[in-house]
């Protein structure tokens, strides 16, 4: 029997777990340094989570458009809260298990200056994305960008468009803080959010 070569079996086995990854929507905990293309982020030890420095943050783009009830909205809107940005589908899996937990941290913290912004992604049709919200009990807005065109306006690893659910964090002065790639539950989700609402106003 002819044995694979080397080169070649490697290269089927990254192929592989790069699709696996892809498939996932979860990032290796090891996969995101404090290289100059990883905006500053950090990551927690054994977490899906990156944290940056306040010294070492970069601008979150002004993200806009229209909700998916109608309105218009942008991210500079809420330029002096805390803003949890959360990248989502109603087709993805990991996003249906996290909704009911990232509703509870909002309805938590929505008086203590934080605001969540969804973008919803990769939906072709918004009644799909509204009749998501409306089964998890959903309450904060997300703007509807079924071509991911908000996402590009991201700096280069601020975010990976293929790990969804994505949750970032921007800062009081709108800068990207933290952020987790994959689905995250309530006490994850505080753990970036609660350092940064304690942060000193300017």
């Amino acid at each position: 029997m002819t044995r694979p070569r080397p080169r070649v079996a490697a290269a089927a086995a990254a192929t592989a777990a790069a699709a696996a990854l892809a498939l996932t929507g979860c990032s290796s905990s090891g996969s995101s340094g404090n290289g100059a293309d990883q905006v500053g982020f950090v990551t927690v030890k054994g977490t899906n989570i990156s944290k940056a420095e306040p010294g070492d943050r970069k601008d979150a783009p002004d993200i806009a458009g229209e909700t998916l009830d109608g309105a218009q909205v942008k991210l500079s809107d809420y330029r002096g809260k805390v803003v949890v940005v959360n990248i989502w589908g109603s087709w993805c899996g990991p996003c249906r298990g996290e909704a009911d937990d990232l509703q509870r941290v909002w309805e938590k913290y929505k008086d203590q200056g934080v605001q969540f912004l969804g973008i919803n992604t990769r939906d072709s049709e918004k009644v799909n994305a509204i009749r998501f919200e409306q089964e998890k009990g959903v309450t904060f807005p997300s703007i509807f960008d079924p071509a991911g065109t908000e996402l590009l306006k991201f700096p280069k690893g601020a975010l990976n468009p293929k790990f969804i659910p994505t949750t970032l964090i921007v800062d009081r002065d709108g800068k990207l803080a933290a952020r987790a790639f994959g689905g995250t539950v309530d006490d994850a989700l505080e753990s970036m959010l609660q350092p940064v609402v304690a942060e000193p106003k300017k």
